[in-house]
């Protein structure tokens, strides 16, 4: 169910306006332009090299952005270093899973509050009281996190022998580990099956819900964009095509001719 975005602040969280991104002879964006509210969960959806993981690479400063503003909580981020967005509250997971097998859970979903806590020597080697303190609040905070996903049984085994589905999880676990405002979800539920899905959905949801995270997706499995999602972007060849509700974009003819196709 959707949360009251007004009673969740309501106000813009994520901001592009006509961005564009070329590269080389390619323009990969074009013009595109979204909004995003504190506590929406918005899909973004378009055939293959629509632009959309070209979008959330401009976003985590993996694409260069040639023109348009991306904006934070109004701050403007495309000339933030790529290292530095995850500590502006911007977390976000892959298509292709970036797991470290032979670490435990724990220890994977650890290392997505590493800038929380790394990068220190000198401070652990003067104050490694603190040090550790600092290192068992972030435990304390990661288990939270597994016993939320129902992961707390396997914290301790290794990611890469969990079934497929269970590291799904775990990924999103790592991500939240960051404490983001902004959770970007690039097809969270490529590769799972169709109880699956519907369990990753009120996965995200809970998210949302629970943690007061915005997120937005790439999602190509419609019935759980439709289901899931407050509001639908579409892109098609690099360009916004249509926004709405779920139920006003599956009507949209533009939609309809350029992505879902018409009934026969």
């Amino acid at each position: 169910m959707a949360v009251d975005l007004q009673a969740a602040g309501g106000g813009p969280v994520l901001s592009i306006e006509n961005v564009d991104v070329r590269f080389g002879g390619i323009h990969a964006l074009k013009g595109v332009s979204l909004t995003v509210n504190a506590g929406e969960i918005c899909g973004l959806i378009g055939p293959n090299g629509a632009g959309k993981t070209t979008l959330f690479n401009s976003i985590t400063r993996l694409s260069t952005v040639t023109a348009g503003s991306i904006r934070i909580h109004g701050r403007a981020i495309e000339a933030v270093p790529a290292r530095r967005i995850i500590g502006l509250g911007i977390a976000r997971t892959f298509q292709n899973l970036g797991i470290y097998g032979a670490m435990t859970v724990l220890e994977n979903v650890m290392l997505g509050a590493h800038h929380l806590t790394g990068g220190r020597f000198v401070e652990a080697m003067l104050r490694p009281g603190r040090a550790r303190r600092v290192e068992s609040e972030t435990e304390q905070h990661c288990r939270a996190i597994l016993e939320d996903f129902n992961l707390s049984g396997v914290a301790e085994a290794a990611a890469g022998s969990l079934p497929y589905a269970t590291q799904k999880r775990m990924e999103i676990a790592r991500a939240l580990a960051s404490r983001p405002t902004v959770l970007l979800l690039d097809e969270p539920a490529g590769g799972l099956t169709h109880g699956e899905v519907a369990e990753f959905g009120e996965l995200v949801s809970r998210v949302r819900d629970h943690h007061g995270v915005t997120i937005v997706l790439i999602e190509h499995h419609m019935g759980l964009v439709m289901s899931l999602c407050d509001r639908v972007e579409v892109f098609h060849l690099g360009r916004n095509l249509a926004s709405g509700t779920p139920a006003e974009v599956k009507a949209n003819p533009d939609v309809i001719d350029a992505y879902l196709g018409r009934a026969r």
